[in-house]
């Protein structure tokens, strides 16, 4: 008869549920879900690139290249399109079309349209010419007057005479003679389709109380006003100008002589296309269909013979 220790050994057998390599399981859901959202985002993806304008593509890969300059400066990082402000989010409000931000650049020329340009500044040179020396009235100060062609179109320069002063000194009232140039010069600039720009300057002699008081730049800048009203009192529409400033002594005309009294001068620009463009783009004022008017503004392909002129760039006697 056995004993309690020579009893045989008591075996468990487990049986393992799912030995099937886990068809019943749930892994293969998540792998599966994983893979529909993936390609949900790729499809979205797709679509996005697919209805995003130009404009935003560009700004969101200037945002990548360069994240913070987007993220401290404004940037461009929302595209350079004309509903989206300059860094920022579609506005709402009722001021969106005044609060957008001019972002346009400045169309390039080809030079071939750059040429035709010019020869229409010299065209207009020789016009304006003519025209001042058939006038009976600015004959006698015709010699304070001089036109050249510039980079940026037709500068016209009264300068200022020892003997035939245009201003008192450190006055900003007109005399009689420089009202009937100015006046004339008005009539003449108002058959003209380009826009101006008007600037006053004065010779380097200081005032006594210095810069920190009334100084050259505020008389330089209430000459220019004073030129200004007397170009349009001759006929000129205020809508030609496009800006009006005083450059004080800051631009000599005579380099070596900054008191010299030819520093003393108010100079007229007819601008071209071009350098239009670019003033209105430094004010804030250019939107996407002033450069395009502006575009469409550039002379045609027809050629113009005219005498010959000498084309001069700008210079620091401006």
């Amino acid at each position: 008869m056995a004993t309690k220790d020579q009893r045989a050994p008591v075996i468990i057998r487990r049986v393992k549920k799912g030995g099937h390599g886990g068809h019943h399981g749930g892994a293969w859901k998540i792998a599966y879900a994983d893979f529909v959202t993936a390609m949900m985002a790729f499809f979205l993806l797709m679509w996005l690139l697919g209805s995003t304008t130009k404009g935003d593509l560009q700004g969101i890969a200037e945002y990548f290249r360069t994240p913070l300059k987007v993220a401290m400066s404004g940037g461009s990082g929302s595209g350079e399109t004309s509903s989206v402000l300059h860094g920022g989010s579609k506005g709402s409000s009722k001021d969106d079309t005044s609060a957008q931000v001019k972002v346009h650049r400045v169309t390039r020329r080809t030079p071939e349209e750059k040429a035709r340009e010019a020869e229409r500044m010299v065209a207009l040179k020789l016009r304006v010419d003519k025209r001042l020396d058939e006038s009976v009235r600015i004959k006698p100060m015709r010699g304070q007057i001089r036109t050249d062609v510039t980079g940026e179109g037709l500068r016209i320069q009264i300068i200022d005479d020892q003997n035939r002063p245009m201003f008192d000194s450190g006055s900003a009232v007109v005399k009689d003679y420089m009202r009937d140039i100015l006046r004339e010069m008005g009539s003449v600039l108002n058959g003209i389709e380009y826009r101006v720009a008007l600037s006053g300057h004065t010779d380097a002699v200081p005032y006594a109380g210095g810069e920190r008081s009334y100084s050259n730049w505020e008389l330089s800048a209430d000459r220019a006003n004073a030129s200004r009203r007397e170009l349009i009192a001759g006929g000129m529409e205020e809508s030609k100008l496009i800006r009006v400033i005083g450059s004080g002594s800051s631009i000599s005309f005579d380099r070596d002589n900054p008191n010299a009294a030819v520093n003393r001068r108010i100079s007229i620009i007819v601008m071209n296309k071009e350098a239009e463009e670019r003033v209105l783009q430094e004010m804030g004022a250019l939107t996407a269909s002033d450069a395009q008017q502006l575009t469409q503004q550039l002379p045609g392909a027809e050629s113009l013979q005219r005498p010959r002129a000498t084309v001069v760039m700008p210079d620091a006697g401006k």
